[in-house]
């Protein structure tokens, strides 16, 4: 009798054999976006009108129509009708909440990428004020150190009047010291 090898992995977990095993459950993701579908159908001035219209149809059936014909006598207060609408009711305002929750979390989760967002924008704003004033600071430094143009003939100038003094007064000097 051969034994059954089966290699096991301890890292998932074992499924269940036999009756215990159940089918996959359907997404919830699935069902939350058919909710979120009914509760924008119900929005709707179509649904609003196609509803007062049934309802419309629905009363004048069971009121206009021979007795033999009627399903929902008025004499029973339109029993039936009222059913009706307390189930579609019933059924609405759960699936209304439930899209009304999930668009509550799509909203948080777009506000904490907002106030992530916002928090990069003003880390970089800050870094960007701070990278224009030290080139700001560099600028200035440079300027007060740079030799512009006028800068630089003022020197020269000045520099050859001092050798024109200095060659007059050793011009003069030498013309002293001869007899």
């Amino acid at each position: 009798m051969a034994k059954d090898r089966r290699t096991f992995s301890l890292d998932a977990p074992r499924g269940r054999a036999g009756m215990l095993s159940r089918s996959p459950q359907p997404s919830r993701d699935r069902f939350g976006r058919f909710s979120e579908a009914f509760a924008r159908a119900m929005g709707t001035s179509g649904f609003l009108i196609g509803m007062s219209v049934f309802v419309a149809v629905w009363l004048w059936w069971n009121t206009a129509m021979p007795r033999e014909m009627q399903f929902d006598a008025a004499e029973n207060n339109f029993t039936l009708l009222t059913l009706i609408l307390s189930l579609q009711a019933s059924y609405a305002a759960p699936l209304i909440l439930l899209a009304q929750n999930r668009q509550d979390d799509r909203d948080r989760v777009q506000i904490e990428q907002d106030r992530q967002r916002a928090e990069r924008n003003l880390a970089d704003t800050e870094y960007l004020a701070r990278e224009v004033v030290a080139l700001h600071m560099a600028m200035t430094d440079v300027s007060e150190h740079a030799v512009t143009r006028d800068v630089l003939r003022q020197e020269l100038k000045a520099l050859l009047e001092s050798l024109e003094d200095s060659r007059d007064r050793d011009h003069r000097g030498e013309k002293a010291d001869q007899p």
